[in-house]
């Protein structure tokens, strides 16, 4: 059975310095852990905040936790519904996916979930920072990552990225400096990463 410390302790590891696989490694747990505190907290389904299920689940587990089975909640879930936004963020990362990262076909179904909660993609993902989030951009979806020249936030970037292939303008500005959601779109990203908010809790 999937030890949910185990991925929580993977997911504190420092990634500033470590390499390519090692980062990889902590961008799963993160992602892992995070999905299992609001599926604790909110008693849903796992399944439902990590965004995968049954063979797909169990298949991510062997390869990115070797020695590690998937919860048996995962492997045992129905086929999930996806929302029409995630279907076609999903869409997007695949277009964009590097052709050698074995990892970005994880990521896929991983991030576009992620992406449908209210928090900033980094926090959504468990991160510890945006810099952690652009890493993990630029390594597995360089393409769209250099796009966002201008460092707009991403799930901003996302949907305005989506609306155009659906052959639509998300802003009726001319540019995005004489736009009035400006600051919603590039403002900053601050906020408290999801592990440390848990240790603050544990430690109240």
């Amino acid at each position: 059975m999937f030890n949910a410390r185990y991925a929580a302790l993977r997911a504190a590891q420092p990634s500033q310095e470590c390499d390519d696989a090692r980062f990889d490694d902590h961008v799963f747990a993160c992602i892992v852990s995070a999905a299992q505190t609001e599926s604790a907290a909110n008693k849903t389904a796992l399944a439902g905040a990590l965004g995968v299920a049954g063979r797909e689940a169990a298949q991510l587990f062997a390869e990115r936790f070797p020695g590690e089975a998937a919860p048996f909640c995962l492997t045992q879930s129905a086929p999930l519904q996806l929302f029409d936004e995630e279907k076609l963020l999903r869409d997007l990362l695949e277009q964009h996916r590097a052709p050698d990262s074995a990892a970005a076909l994880w990521l896929i179904p991983l991030v576009a979930r992620r992406a449908m909660r209210d928090d900033h993609l980094w926090q959504d993902l468990g991160l510890t920072n945006r810099d952690e989030l652009n890493r993990l951009l630029q390594r597995h979806f360089p393409a769209l990552h250099a796009r966002n020249v201008n460092n707009m936030r991403w799930k901003k970037f996302f949907y305005r990225q989506i609306c155009e292939m659906e052959g639509f303008s998300l802003c009726s500005a001319p540019h995005c400096s004489v736009c009035v959601d400006f600051a919603s779109c590039f403002g900053e990203e601050d906020g408290m990463s999801r592990l440390a908010s848990i240790a603050r809790e544990g430690a109240a």
